[in-house]
């Protein structure tokens, strides 16, 4: 055993005696969290944070710690996501449609608590709202009772896989509502999320937002390409470290340097409505070049939240998504002529989509 191992071991057998004679002292805990966080011992770093922080609200050193180890844990976008006023506006806007007097709601993935509130205040009978990232579940809760909701709203720190549906929900739901929605769709679990959802949670003939969502791809012309990688560096040339870099660009889909060229095309549909089952399969479609310069595919994603609502961050320059668009750029650019079909392949698995080109059909371009 490595020594390493042995340590993290020991520690992890040593912690709890250690956190029982923690008790108490806001700095110890403190410590303990650090160490929960070297040792593998995710769990237990919001508790003991939280405690210390509730043992010693006025010492700055122990609060500033504590807030790192929290905040660590909580992706940055949460920050941002919940600024994107036409998501919001859209899922607003179908929510309203769905909810009633009598709905019950589960809301998967409570995140900032958005939602869920939207469904209270649409006038839902009663939402549940699970988050399985115990800091954001406890962040949740103290949002939705400082908005007046906690009458309605319970958050529960479990994934939804994890929920049972007659003690934690007393049913299954009327209408479930998520957000685990990534840039490429999927790399949030949405697929098997939405599977046990459809199977244990929802009621028969009940409702789901979004209902359905598309990968789609398109040719594209990116202005800064160029300025990515490496070449000559105080005189040395490094390109050969190019090839470690991420051959998928994470863009914005506001960004001004963005031309897209020709239409798009939908890769991969998902109806989450179904259940499923989703198997992994592989796609090609074809995108018909409309005669500009063309140095990669661009892929962004479509929701369709219901039958009225179509919400899809499309790169628009100068638009604004929280999402993400993904960009493979081509070994070379070129410039094929209006109406050239270029194949563009894909394949996805439950969690991921991998979008590229054989770039052996653009000889002579």
């Amino acid at each position: 055993m490595a020594g390493g191992d042995k340590f993290q071991q020991m520690a992890r057998a040593a912690f709890e005696p250690m956190v029982a004679a923690a008790a108490g002292d806001a700095r110890k805990l403190a410590a303990l969290a650090n160490m929960a966080q070297r040792i593998g011992l995710s769990s237990r770093i919001y508790p003991l944070a939280r405690e210390a922080q509730a043992l010693a609200p006025d010492d700055a050193d122990i609060q500033l710690q504590t807030r790192a180890l929290i905040g660590a844990s909580v992706p940055a976008w949460h920050f941002y996501m919940v600024r994107d006023e036409t998501r919001n506006d859209d899922y607003q806007a179908a929510i309203e449609r769905a909810v009633g007097p009598e709905t019950r709601v589960l809301d998967i993935g409570s995140g900032t608590g958005l939602l869920a509130m939207m469904a209270a205040r649409a006038g839902a009978k009663s939402v549940v709202s699970c988050e399985m990232n115990p800091a954001i579940a406890g962040a949740a809760t103290d949002i939705v009772a400082l908005n007046g909701y906690a009458d309605r709203i319970t958050v529960v720190a479990k994934k939804s896989t994890e929920l049972d549906p007659e003690a934690d929900l007393g049913g299954r739901v009327d209408l479930l509502v998520s957000e685990i929605i990534a840039g490429n769709l999927l790399s949030e679990g949405v697929l098997p999320v939405m599977a046990d959802a459809v199977e244990r949670l929802l009621a028969p003939g009940g409702r789901m937002i979004p209902e359905a969502g598309q990968v789609v791809v398109s040719l594209v012309d990116l202005a800064d390409w160029g300025k990515r990688g490496m070449g000559e560096v105080s005189g040395f040339d490094m390109r050969p470290f190019n090839r470690l870099q991420n051959p998928v660009r994470k863009i914005g889909t506001g960004n001004k340097g963005i031309t897209l060229r020709g239409a798009a095309a939908d890769m991969f549909s998902f109806d989450f409505t179904t259940g499923g089952p989703w198997r992994s399969r592989q796609n090609s479609v074809e995108l018909i070049a409309d005669g500009g310069p063309v140095n990669g595919v661009i892929q962004w994603i479509r929701l369709k939240l219901d039958a009225e609502t179509v919400h899809e961050n499309r790169p628009t320059p100068g638009g604004m998504s929280s999402w993400a668009a993904l960009a493979v750029q081509f070994d070379r650019a070129v410039t094929p002529p209006a109406g050239t079909r270029i194949t563009v392949n894909g394949t996805h698995d439950d969690h991921s989509v991998r979008i590229w080109v054989d770039e052996g059909q653009f000889e002579g371009m």
